[in-house]
């Protein structure tokens, strides 16, 4: 029988911790009066090998880092980015420490990150704190991303404190635990790039490789693979998010993984009502992070760790020539992803036209994004589909195209429908999901929280006990906004 592990007995430490002092400061975490278990992912807890959260009375301190496993090593890294296109020249974990690593029944190594447990010599003038709002919707988003199927941090458990923390407003204070292979970004890299330390950028880019990449090895240039293979995952990762209607936020370039996960979830929101420039982050005032600027944002920000490599690269014609294969690489990934919503078997040039079509209607309609793909799929869906669009005769004509280029593929309409379900989400986390889930929870009620992420578990699966998340947005869900203290 498989032996189920405490938190104090599953850490080792950490694979990052045997890189040089240059690259993190030791930091324990600060403690937290009364901690409180908010949520514990049971799901991600087996798959560690974690005892049931019962099975454990001392949970919640682990939590929130009162009380640290024996080999626990905690630490936070340093790092630098680009923040909203400007250089700030050091940045690092300024409220998250790093304990240590977990090895997951497969033997796969895991980073354990508690975000929110005081503060680190990287603060910057912050209290190293997380409110429980913010860390509810990091804990409920990077599991209903995993559901989606798009890399993603992960959540492991969520705990709470009556500690008053000021942010907008008073709030309390929180710890989410957070899981990843590794947390190490763009910024990392060209953090040692710009102290003009190359030789330490050499050792991040080997115990990359080494950990991650092994195949790079076998290349001409393994730096240069490097890049390649962070290129094409970030590719794909921004092509998911498209598919979906993820809008990140603030994509900083130290917001972006090395790994090609979603990282950082903080004024992150999927759309409701398509907007083309639908802007998440009420902080963003010029835009720059809308939805339809994430792909070039994303060639942006690799273009900044593609500089950062440049002095472990052949040469910088070998970087550009690099960086080219971004645009036709998303928009491959990004025409799979389109292809599966459609239910098409193949994928056309001239489905691009099709699709910009349908884009420039919804647009016009602020049509439900969510709500319209799986409604597509559905059987005798045409009069349901007409009631989104305000030009219902434009609609009819687009719809009229689609069926023809359908048609033209022929095969069995309950497989093809089938399909489109598994591409199309029933349920996403809406913004005001989460908040519903916050309010209970700022009250003591946490049941909501558990509710929600069954459910987000298996959005493309029909769950008719939550039909009320499938449900279109309240006319309150308008007024919501997010902001990087989110």
């Amino acid at each position: 029988m498989l032996r189920m592990h405490t938190l104090a007995d599953l850490i080792t430490p950490t694979r990052f911790g045997q890189l040089p002092a240059a690259f993190y400061s030791p930091t324990p975490p600060t403690p937290l009066p009364g901690p409180q278990l908010v949520n514990w992912n049971a799901e991600l807890a087996q798959a560690l090998g974690l005892a049931a959260a019962g099975d454990d009375p001392a949970l919640a301190e682990y939590l929130v880092g009162n009380r640290l496993a024996t080999d626990a090593q905690p630490l936070a890294s340093v790092y630098c980015g680009h923040q909203f296109g400007v250089y700030v020249s050091q940045l690092g974990d300024g409220r998250a420490i790093l304990i240590g690593d977990a090895c997951d029944v497969q033997g796969t190594l895991h980073e354990i990150q508690l975000k929110g447990a005081g503060q680190t010599p990287y603060s910057r003038r912050g209290d190293g704190r997380a409110v429980l709002r913010s860390s509810i919707r990091e804990y409920l988003c990077s599991e209903a991303m995993h559901g989606l199927g798009i890399p993603t941090t992960r959540a492991l458990g969520i705990a709470g404190s009556p500690e008053r923390i000021w942010r907008e407003t008073v709030e309390t204070a929180a710890v989410v635990a957070r899981v990843a292979p590794t947390f190490v970004r763009f910024g990392h890299f060209e953090y040692f790039f710009y102290q003009g330390e190359h030789e330490l950028l050499r050792t991040l880019a080997d115990w990359t490789i080494n950990h991650f990449y092994p195949d790079c090895h076998g290349a001409d240039n393994a730096y240069l693979a490097l890049l390649d293979h962070v290129i094409a995952r970030t590719a794909t990762l921004i092509a998911q998010w498209q598919a979906v209607g993820f809008c990140h936020g603030v994509m900083n370039t130290d917001n972006m993984s090395i790994l090609g996960l979603t990282l950082d979830y903080g004024p992150f929101g999927f759309m409701d009502g398509f907007d083309a420039g639908h802007i998440c982050n009420h902080s963003d005032d010029s835009g720059r992070y809308a939805y339809n600027q994430q792909p070039q944002i994303a060639l942006w920000n690799l273009h900044c760790l593609a500089q950062a490599l440049l002095p472990l690269l052949p040469d910088r014609d070998a970087a550009i020539t690099a960086l080219h294969r971004f645009q036709p690489l998303f928009e491959a990934a990004f025409a799979e992803q389109l292809r599966r919503k459609l239910g098409f078997a193949v994928w056309q040039e001239s489905d691009w036209t099709l699709v910009t079509e349908l884009f420039e209607l919804m647009h016009a309609s602020r049509t439900d994004w969510t709500h319209f793909w799986r409604t597509l799929g559905e059987a005798g869906a045409s009069t349901t589909l007409r009631d989104l669009f305000v030009d219902r005769a434009a609609f009819d004509g687009w719809l009229a195209q689609y069926q023809q280029r359908v048609a033209q593929e022929g095969g069995d309409d309950a497989q093809r429908r089938t399909a489109m379900q598994q591409a199309n989400p029933r349920y996403v986390l809406r913004n005001h999901l989460a908040e519903i889930a916050i309010r209970a929870a700022e009250r003591g009620e946490f049941g909501e929280v558990d509710r929600l992420l069954v459910c987000l578990r298996h959005p493309y699966d029909e769950q008719p006990e939550y039909a009320d998340y499938a449900a279109l947005p309240p006319d309150w869900a308008t007024s919501l906004s997010v902001s990087c203290s989110s």
